[in-house]
């Protein structure tokens, strides 16, 4: 479990992402479908090809 102070912004696509994409894909996925930084602090959800499943990801800054 994590916490972060003040609000975060959550952002879900619309179109279903390949799950075998790795970390990279992903962060890519959000650079292409949402034209944000994927270290921004935002939360990105995602629905799997078949629809039965769902993944969210939260980057965190290298600094």
């Amino acid at each position: 479990m994590f916490g972060q102070r003040g609000s975060v912004g959550v952002y879900v696509a619309a179109r279903p992402v390949d799950f075998f994409k790795g970390i990279d894909g992903m962060a890519l996925a959000v650079q292409e479908m949402f034209g944000l930084d994927p270290f921004c602090g935002a939360v990105f959800a995602f629905r799997a090809t078949r629809a039965d499943r769902i993944k969210m990801r939260v980057w965190g800054s290298s600094a």
